[in-house]
């Protein structure tokens, strides 16, 4: 698995957004609204509703990562 920067959407409980810590961290989490979750890799502990096949796919086309988990550790 992939290294990724977690962050979490204050608002709406459980959206989270996965950026591999090697891209730029996209536009939209700036402003705020958004606070770093931390990270997630094969070593921690990583959201029951993460999908590494899903977040394949998604960075490959948009850059990162967008899912929502119902997770305690994560919310």
């Amino acid at each position: 698995m992939r290294r990724y920067n977690l962050f979490r959407l204050k608002d709406v409980e459980g959206l989270c957004c996965a950026v591999p810590e090697s891209a730029a961290v996209p536009g939209f989490v700036g402003g705020g609204r958004w606070s770093f979750g931390g990270r997630l890799d094969a070593d921690s502990a990583v959201p029951l509703d993460f999908d590494g096949r899903a977040a394949d796919t998604a960075v490959r086309f948009n850059g990162f990562y967008l899912f929502q988990t119902v997770d305690r550790r994560f919310l």
